[in-house]
Parts: structure tokens; C-alpha cells; sequence
């Protein structure tokens, strides 16, 4: 049986990312999520909708 070579060692663990790195990283972050106006699509309060559903008339859709 031919020779087996031993296999490469592994590659180094990452480093931990600097300060300067993961502010960045979470301003961006930050940034996305104002932008996607996530804000912006709560209609309601905690409370829900307290108005009576439109339930006695027909609509077009309905016949």
C-alpha cells in the first residue's frame, strides 16, 4: 500500500470582530429596518379594532 500523507492542517478560527466592526454592522442593521418602514404598519392600538364590521349590505363582489 502506497504512503497516505497526513492531511492539511486546519485553517485558523476567525477573529473576533473589533469594536468599530459590529457598530457598524448594527448601524446597518438599524438602517434596513427604518427603511423596510416596519413602523409604519401597525394600524391599530393594543387595544385592535373596535369599529362594527359592514356586514348588512351586498357588495359587488358578494351578489
Amino acid at each position: 500500500m502506497p504512503a497516505v500523507e497526513p492531511p492539511p492542517p486546519p485553517p485558523e478560527p476567525a477573529k473576533a470582530a473589533d469594536q468599530a466592526v459590529q457598530q457598524a454592522r448594527t448601524d446597518e442593521r438599524r438602517r434596513a429596518r427604518q427603511a423596510a418602514g416596519q413602523n409604519g404598519t401597525i394600524l391599530t392600538g393594543s387595544g385592535g379594532d373596535l369599529t362594527t364590521a359592514n356586514t348588512g349590505q351586498k357588495s359587488l363582489l358578494g351578489g
